[in-house]
């Protein structure tokens, strides 16, 4: 279990990643679809800051067929999008 939380360390917004890990299972899918865009992120030799973020999670909701799925990936887009600065 604690594997899945290392992701968490390599965001560079902290607030975000403080908010994720004080909510505990809470937000556990939502930080399931989180680590999914970091971990992609981190693959692709990209940088993981919100912009990038926003980005992966806004192709992963386009590329889903699920209903369920796509709630899930909106509500972790909120969040983040919620934690963006206004000029990024």
């Amino acid at each position: 279990m604690l594997q899945q939380y290392d992701f968490y360390q390599s965001i560079q917004n902290k607030a975000l990643s403080e908010h994720f890990l004080k909510a505990g299972d809470m937000l556990a899918d939502e930080a399931e679809i989180l680590g999914g865009a970091v971990r992609h992120l981190m693959a692709a030799g990209e940088t993981i800051n919100n912009k990038n973020i926003i980005a992966t999670l806004i192709h992963s909701l386009e590329c889903t067929d699920s209903v369920l799925s796509a709630d899930v990936i909106r509500k972790t887009l909120e969040i983040v999008v919620d934690y963006t600065l206004d000029d990024i």
